[in-house]
C-alpha cells in the first residue's frame, strides 16, 4: 500500500482554483515520486487541462517560466514558485529534445513520460492516483522501467540515461532487463548531448543522492562513464600503496562521506583521482599541477563557470584528505 501524501496547502490551493474555472489538475512528476518514496518533497509540480493563458488569467502573481512549452509559474503566498504545465503531447523527437503540442487528456501527457515511477499523478483533493503504467508497483518493488518500449524512450531523448542512473542510485532501483540493455545500448550517442545538460544530471548526483557512489557504479556499469568522462574512466583500477581499494573506488566512498549541502566538496572527491593518478613521477615535474590542470579541462569542458572551477580545483591542489580533517 502507497502511504499517504501530504502537500502543503498552496498545492490544494493551485488545484482547487483551477479546477473550480472547469479545467482537470493533477500533481504529477518528481513530487509525486518522491513522495511514495518516502522522501521529503518541495518541488510540486502540476499537469492541467488549461491552457497558459486561462493560468494567468486564473493566478494573480505568475512567471513565464516556459510559455512556448505550456508552464507558468504560480507564485504562492508564502512566495514559493510552483509549475503549471498544459496537458502536452510529443509530435517530434530528436534525441535531444522533444517537440511538443497541447493535450487534450492527463493520459496522453502521462504516456510521453521517461520512467514509469515519474508516469503516477495524484489529485491532492481527492487523493486518488492515476497510474496506467503501474508506477506505483515499480517503486514498491525497486524496480526502474520505461514508459513503453525503452529503446523508444531512450531514442526521444538520451539524457534519459542519465536520469534513468540517477533515479536508480538514488532510489536503489533495480533497472529491469530490458531497459538497462537498452540503455546500455544508447550510451554511443551520449555525445549528441550539451555539455550543460551532462553537467546538471552530474550535479544533481552529487547534491539529490546521499551515496553518490550508488549512481556513480551505474555509469561504469553502463559504459557512460567512458562515453563521458574518460580521463575518469581512466583512474579506475589505479592503485593506491596500503589500500585495498583502487583509486576511483577511493573517490566515490570519499564523495559519500561528504555531505550533499557541500557540492563543489563533493565534485572535488569524485575528480581528485586525477591528480592522485599523475603520482610522484619525474623530480622536476609538479605531478599534482598536472592532475589539477586535467580536472579543470574536464570542469571547462562542462561549461562549469570560472569560480566554480577555480574552487574546485584549488580542493583539490589543497588535498582532500587534509581538508576534512579540519
Amino acid at each position: 500500500m502507497s502511504p499517504v501524501i501530504r502537500s502543503p496547502d498552496a498545492v490544494r490551493w493551485i488545484v482547487r482554483r483551477l479546477e473550480d474555472a472547469g479545467f482537470e489538475t493533477w500533481a504529477v512528476g518528481g513530487a509525486v515520486r518522491d513522495a511514495l518514496a518516502e522522501h521529503p518533497t518541495e518541488d510540486w509540480d502540476f499537469a492541467t487541462a488549461a491552457r497558459p493563458a486561462d493560468v494567468r488569467r486564473l493566478f494573480r502573481r505568475t512567471v513565464p517560466v516556459g510559455i512556448e512549452h505550456g508552464t507558468v509559474g504560480v507564485l504562492t503566498r508564502e512566495g514559493t514558485l510552483l509549475e503549471v504545465t498544459t496537458f502536452r503531447r510529443d509530435v517530434e523527437t530528436t534525441g535531444r529534445h522533444a517537440v511538443v503540442e497541447f493535450a487534450d487528456t492527463l493520459e496522453e501527457d502521462l504516456a510521453r513520460r521517461d520512467f514509469t515511477v515519474n508516469a503516477v499523478a495524484w489529485h491532492p483533493i481527492t487523493g486518488v492516483f492515476q497510474d496506467p503504467f503501474r508506477g506505483r508497483e515499480d517503486l514498491d518493488a525497486r524496480i526502474l522501467r520505461t514508459v513503453g518500449k525503452p529503446a523508444d524512450r531512450f531514442s526521444e531523448d538520451f539524457l534519459r540515461v542519465l536520469r534513468g542512473l540517477r533515479f536508480s542510485g538514488r532510489f536503489r532501483l533495480r533497472i529491469e532487463g530490458d531497459t538497462w540493455k537498452a540503455l546500455c545500448d544508447s550510451t554511443k550517442h551520449l555525445g549528441l548531448l550539451s555539455p550543460e545538460r551532462v553537467r546538471e544530471e552530474l550535479m544533481k548526483v552529487l547534491t539529490q543522492d546521499a551515496r553518490p557512489s550508488g549512481a556513480m557504479a551505474l555509469y561504469t556499469a553502463s559504459g557512460v562513464l567512458s562515453a563521458l568522462y574518460p580521463e575518469l574512466s581512466e583512474v579506475q583500477g589505479g592503485a593506491r600503496p596500503g589500500r585495498e581499494e583502487d583509486l576511483w573506488t577511493h573517490c566515490l566512498l570519499l564523495a559519500d562521506i561528504l555531505p550533499p549541502v557541500r557540492p563543489s566538496l563533493r565534485l572535488a572527491a569524485l575528480i581528485h583521482g586525477l591528480a592522485i593518478q599523475e603520482g610522484p613521477g619525474d623530480p622536476g615535474v609538479d605531478a599534482r599541477a598536472i592532475g589539477r590542470e586535467r580536472a579543470a579541462a574536464l570542469l571547462i569542458r562542462l561549461r562549469f563557470s570560472n569560480a566554480e572551477t577555480r574552487e574546485v580545483t584549488e580542493l583539490i591542489g589543497m588535498g582532500l584528505e587534509l581538508s576534512l580533517i579540519h
